[in-house]
């Protein structure tokens, strides 16, 4: 393609080339020369004219013709000498007409104009004299203008083989390169786009999941480098394949044995805390008789002693009774179904009317979403975060605030309390089971409600953390699903 595209350009630049010169000489020299020849013409015409008005009238306005004529000679030979500098005939032709003219005006012109001047009266004899004479300036004029139209016609000739020549050089540079372009897109085809398709062919087999497939690379040098590349990386995917495929097997193994080990650890955890319900409630029945019944008629450690194992038995049972709470959750599954968040937190603040009446709490609440979930659940996670920020209070009343907001395809909860706050690096201890920040004497409980709700809002799809940019209280972050648009638009 380069060494066409030169020689090409070579030959239609030359073509070209000689188009350009034949027409820059008929254009810009013979037909310029032509058309300042017939002025001349014209200029010597006005001389004669002029010469001859006055010699018949002997009125001198007669002669501004032949002055006129002079002048315009003098600007019509100066133009053409240049036009006609290579054209050795035209310019004998030229030197004739002006001899000629230098001739016509020494012998008659100049004679005539002083004869009429002198006498002042007309010489009507030296016309036909001067006639003559200005023939023969019409003679060489002649030859003049046939040189320059044989000139003409002969440079016409060349521009018309030049514009042949040009012509039949870009219809053959179009059928080479027609035909150029064909074998170039015949080797393009069979060199290089079949192969391409019988390695995208086989790339494609292998993508399809045929990984023993062997690509067979062919074509030109990088085609087969790009082949032996394809073939290297199926290789190297069969083999990671074969690796996480026995992963895989490992894994769905070890799931098994992990599931396996927590349904039995949710079953011992279940069936331990049910089991020790029972001797749990006689102990703590028989030393709640012992306090009532020999309280005061023992000393005053015999008292204390009794008071121990009776808070003891009680402090055993509500952490039974949490356990077993906690790990029922998941483990009995109810019908999930639409429930209103509002309702059910109303429903946690109801609950615990005796602890907002004694701390004398309030909440604000926003407009809360409806979504879907296990109505028990959800109420147990409203109530421990409302049961923490009653008992983890400031001086002050307690104020608890719900509001949410939607994020994606989760509503975003924000539940936040003028408490004593937790310090961040407790962020993630808070939701461990049975840990706890305070001294039981100051605040009660077991330590399990966070994590219980940590569990039951992850059950329900979504996550729960503190929020560590808060110094003033606490406010903690938890998301739900949202239900669908058309679902929640019917509620």
């Amino acid at each position: 393609m380069a060494l066409f595209s030169l020689l090409a350009i070579g030959v239609g630049g030359t073509a070209l080339a000689d188009l350009t010169t034949a027409r820059g000489r008929v254009v810009n020299t013979l037909d310029p020369a032509a058309f300042h020849a017939s002025q001349l013409q014209v200029d010597l015409l006005n001389q004669e004219t002029g010469v001859r008005g006055y010699a018949l009238s002997a009125q001198l306005p007669f002669l501004t013709p032949y002055h006129d004529g002079l002048a315009g000679q003098q600007q019509q030979v100066a133009t053409l000498r240049p036009l006609l500098a290579g054209m050795p005939a035209a310019q004998a032709d030229l030197n004739m007409v002006l001899q000629r003219a230098a001739n016509w005006r020494v012998t008659y012109a100049l004679p005539t104009i002083n004869q009429v001047a002198v006498s002042g009266k007309p010489s009507p004899g030296q016309v036909d004299q001067g006639k003559a004479d200005f023939d023969q300036i019409r003679d060489a004029m002649a030859d003049l203008q046939t040189t320059l139209a044989a000139q003409r016609t002969q440079a016409t000739g060349t521009l018309r083989d030049a514009a042949s020549v040009l012509q039949a050089t870009l219809i053959v540079i179009a059928v080479a390169l027609l035909a150029t372009v064909l074998v170039f897109a015949f080797g393009l085809w069979r060199s290089a786009i079949l192969p391409l398709r019988r390695l995208a062919a086989d790339a494609k087999q292998v993508a399809e999941g045929d990984f023993e497939h062997q690509v067979e690379p062919g074509g030109p040098a990088e085609m087969r480098a790009v082949g032996l590349d394809v073939n290297r990386m199926r290789e190297h995917i069969l083999a990671e394949l074969s690796a996480v495929q026995a992963a895989h097997a490992s894994l769905e193994a070890r799931t098994e044995d992990l599931q396996r080990s927590n349904s039995e650890l949710e079953q011992f955890a279940y069936v331990a805390s049910h089991d020790l319900q029972e001797p749990l409630r006689k102990v703590a029945s028989f030393c709640q008789l012992l306090q009532r019944r020999y309280a005061g008629q023992l000393d005053a450690k015999a008292d204390e002693y009794i008071e121990h194992a009776v808070d003891g038995a009680k402090r055993m049972q509500a952490l039974i009774n949490d356990l077993l709470a906690f790990s029922r959750v998941g483990r009995t599954v109810q019908g999930r179904e639409p429930v209103s968040c509002a309702v059910l937190l109303a429903q946690a603040w109801a609950n615990l009317a005796a602890d907002v009446r004694r701390t004398h709490a309030t909440i604000e609440v926003g407009e809360l979403p409806v979504v879907l979930g296990e109505a028990s659940l959800l109420t147990a996670v409203f109530q421990n975060l409302i049961g923490n920020a009653l008992k983890f209070r400031a001086d002050e009343p307690p104020r608890v605030t719900v509001s949410v907001r939607r994020d994606g395809d989760f509503w975003l909860f924000s539940f936040s309390d003028n408490g004593i706050g937790i310090e961040p690096e407790y962020a993630e201890r808070i939701f461990v089971i049975f840990q706890r920040l305070h001294d039981k004497a100051t605040y009660p409980g077991t330590g399990i409600g966070l994590a219980m709700v940590r569990k039951i809002i992850e059950y329900h799809g979504g996550r729960i953390w503190l929020d560590t940019t808060i110094t003033a209280g606490a406010r903690f972050w938890f998301t739900l699903p949202a239900l669908p648009e058309d679902e929640h638009a019917s509620d």
